[in-house]
């Protein structure tokens, strides 16, 4: 989600937070804007809502009480808060930097070089939708929070966001919107590829925790849970009918992946990628709109990975790996869920084909990988038996058991390969993961070999990327194809270490 209120004033190395930053001389102060005046209107409207519910219950319950009047009082408080906000916050865009502004109580002036800038989102809850208002933020390395402006109008969040990402010029010739090419588009029926995600079938649960969480807190302020009222409950709850509790059992296992697909629906309605301005632009959303901003210049690969429900629905979901991109895990989404085909269609589009067949990794890592798997519940079951828990040796013998498959699994997923211009490596089997790098994004290699690695004549190599986790791993590679895979790659790193 995009932050709420003023830019955040965490120090950064590339970002200037002081008083003494100078205005651009050459264009003065003529650049310089404030947000939408609707701006305050906005966050009162979000605390209106909890302190009016706050209100209304304190009324119900006390009546014309202190509570309710302390409520009023807040209201008035948080809209004097967000007017100053307003007034007191400025910004420029000039032609080395964007510059946000604030005197509130103090003078503060962020200074962000836009050559630094790696992406600019674009978000619309339901309450700047109403009111034709838009959220950017700026991002300007990995830790994100670079800058927000919250809020200003659609039109001037998307001049920003194309005249910060813009480096040839400001504005397009003829100042209409650049021309916006779609690479794809969500279909709806997808949707149902929701309840094959852990993530989004688990999403009902958290809901549910976090409301019956506020509801106990709220009633515990106001007096209204006490002991005898929790006992009755759960005696209530305990002296149901086996009827009943099944039923409402079966009825839990059919809401759970009803409540998936509406919450995958919620964040990822009308999912649309495409290419505008020399740029990746993803849009998604429901409730609140997000369109997240990636130049085709820093992007240095993709990821897609799947997990063993969704390769069994022929399922995918695609990830952008970009340089110095914060909160990666969402930002550089590009697929949530599509079949495997279209999310292949998009990687090529986006980066290029997707490198194969891939290469096997010898016998020997199949071995590793099973005794891998099996190791864990069997070193647990050891402990239970010498503890004198059979039951948990039991089990763990079971867990040891059903880990012989996933290892051969994770053996069956190992593979590598380049065509010439770009690499991929794939390893995992719960959560499978498949990278494709572009060979002028590597920036190094490791080779790490542990001891019974040695025994086996096996090694990981280690690929070294400026972009996304910063490395990906060929695991279990006979020790003669890591080095002639690095070597094929980058010869020139590699000639010097080997030995004549």
């Amino acid at each position: 989600m995009t932050p709420r209120g003023t830019p955040d004033e965490a120090e950064t190395p590339h970002v200037s937070d002081s008083p003494d930053v100078p205005d651009s001389s050459a264009s003065g102060e003529t650049g310089v804007r404030r947000l939408h005046p609707l701006t305050f209107v906005v966050g009162a409207v979000r605390e209106l809502i909890a302190l009016l519910a706050a209100g209304a219950t304190g009324l119900v319950v006390g009546g014309l009480s202190t509570a309710f009047y302390f409520t009023l009082a807040g209201l008035g408080i948080g809209l004097v808060f967000h007017v100053a906000g307003w007034a007191t916050f400025t910004y420029a865009v000039r032609d080395d930097r964007i510059e946000l502004r604030r005197t509130l109580i103090g003078r503060s002036v962020k200074s962000i070089p836009r050559d630094r800038i790696r992406g600019v989102d674009v978000s619309t809850s339901l309450p700047h939708r109403t009111l034709g208002l838009a959220v950017v933020h700026v991002d300007a390395g990995s830790e994100g929070g670079e800058g927000t402006l919250n809020a200003v109008s659609r039109r001037e969040a998307e001049r920003l966001r194309r005249v910060l990402l813009d480096r040839a010029a400001d504005e397009p010739a003829g100042g209409g919107a650049p021309p916006r090419r779609v690479l794809a588009r969500m279909r709806r029926r997808w949707f149902v590829y929701a309840p094959l995600s852990g993530a989004y079938l688990l999403t009902p649960f958290a809901l549910a925790g976090s409301l019956l969480g506020t509801l106990y807190n709220l009633g515990d302020d106001l007096g209204l849970i006490t002991r005898e009222r929790v006992e009755t409950v759960g005696h209530e709850v305990v002296g149901l009918p086996a009827a009943a509790v099944v039923a409402l059992a079966v009825l839990a296992l059919f809401a759970l992946p009803v409540m998936s697909v509406i919450a995958f629906s919620l964040f990822n309605w009308d999912f649309t990628v495409a290419e505008r301005n020399g740029s990746i632009v993803a849009e998604r959303g429901l409730a609140t709109r997000r369109s997240v901003t990636l130049e085709r210049r820093r992007l240095r690969g993709v990821e897609l990975a799947d997990n063993p429900l969704e390769r069994l629905g022929g399922v995918r979901r695609l990830g952008a790996l970009v340089t110095g991109l914060g909160d990666a895990a969402h930002r550089g989404r590009l697929l949530p869920a599509a079949p495997r085909p279209v999310a292949e269609e998009l990687a090529a589009r986006v980066v290029g084909a997707v490198p194969g067949p891939l290469r096997r990794h010898p016998r020997a890592a199949r071995g590793r990988r099973v005794v891998r798997a099996v190791a864990p519940p069997g070193a647990v079951g050891v402990l239970a038996v010498a503890a004198g828990r059979p039951w948990i040796a039991a089990a763990c013998a079971v867990l040891a058991l059903l880990a012989v498959p996933l290892g051969l699994d994770r053996y069956r997923q190992l593979g590598h390969v380049t065509d010439g211009g770009r690499l991929s490596v794939r390893s995992g089997s719960l959560k499978r993961r498949q990278v494709v790098v572009e060979h002028g994004a590597i920036v190094g290699w490791r080779f790490r070999r542990t001891l019974f690695q040695r025994r086996l004549g096996l090694a990981t190599l280690d690929v070294a990327v400026g972009a996304g986790d910063g490395g990906y791993p060929a695991i279990d590679m006979s020790e003669e194809d890591a080095v002639a895979f690095a070597a094929e790659i980058t010869p020139d790193w590699v000639r010097p270490f080997l030995e004549k």
